[in-house]
């Protein structure tokens, strides 16, 4: 079922005022309710070839698994949906694949890249999460963080050695403890949670969250409201105004309307004796 009409989606992403070149990479896919961003690092631009990398192997497999499966709102009994399976899946390979370039391609020895994907299906949104690229969302007057990064300082925070406030200020931001192709098997943190019309999801890179508060963020998004292009580029001129001190993208999606999945035979039947 196509979603082409039940989200708007768009994307900017920019080189920032102080890296040479954009290891950053987005895909926004309407049509599939895919969006997907990851960060590059490691080598002279070896970063962009992990991200990149990254983010064509999600897209492909997710594209093609969702196709072939004719999905529906149908239970796994693992406690994860169909959607989600097939989310964590693409970004295990995507780690492989990367794992493996690095390992054979000499310049690109090191490389790795940070990963943070959402995948909307039947009313529902599946948040895979590798590093320190962040997702948020905006429902009616709240603002929340929903990823927690895969960060030496997140770990900090959480061991109450940190606050949020002194986070935010602390120089250390950027050592991540989890990221794809680092080694030949990854971790990928999983949420689903319900998603209700008119909701507002950001995913972005840390060239955003470093140089922008999140209060900063949520001024933002309220004061452009549901033009998401103008919200996007805002938010980049912050994060440039700011500094800029590294690369800087924005993924975002608008809940335009309620999506639920084709019901199976077998559903509807089952929902004939409840």
């Amino acid at each position: 079922m196509s979603l082409k009409n039940k989200l708007r989606v768009v994307g900017h992403t920019d080189t920032g005022k102080v890296r040479e070149h954009n290891e950053d990479m987005i895909a926004g896919d309407a049509d599939t309710g895919l969006l997907v961003l990851a960060d590059g690092m490691g080598g002279y631009k070896a970063g962009e070839v992990a991200s990149g990398l990254a983010v064509k192997t999600i897209v492909g497999l997710v594209r093609e698994q969702m196709q072939l499966e004719n999905m529906s709102r149908a239970d796994t009994g693992s406690g994860l949906s169909r959607a989600g399976i097939i989310l964590r899946d693409a970004v295990q390979r995507a780690n492989k694949i990367i794992y493996q370039t690095a390992r054979s391609q000499p310049q690109c020895e090191g490389m790795g890249t940070t990963v943070v994907a959402a995948l909307f299906f039947d009313n529902r949104v599946t948040i895979a999460h590798v590093g320190d690229s962040r997702l948020y969302r905006v429902s009616g007057e709240r603002f929340e963080r929903v990823t927690m990064d895969h960060s030496l300082l997140q770990e900090l925070v959480d061991r109450g050695l940190y606050s949020a406030e002194e986070a935010q200020r602390a120089a250390n931001k950027n050592y991540v403890t989890r990221a794809l192709g680092v080694e030949p098997s990854v971790e990928v943190e999983l949420r689903e949670m319900p998603v209700q019309k008119g909701e507002v999801y950001m995913l972005c890179s840390d060239g955003l969250s470093d140089m922008v508060e999140d209060e900063d963020i949520h001024l933002t998004i309220s004061t452009f409201g549901a033009n998401l292009d103008n919200v996007a580029r805002q938010l980049i001129q912050l994060a440039n105004d700011n500094g800029g001190r590294d690369n800087i993208s924005v993924v975002m999606a608008h809940v335009l309307d309620v999506f639920p999945a084709r019901a199976r035979m077998l559903d509807k039947i089952l929902d004939w004796f409840n």
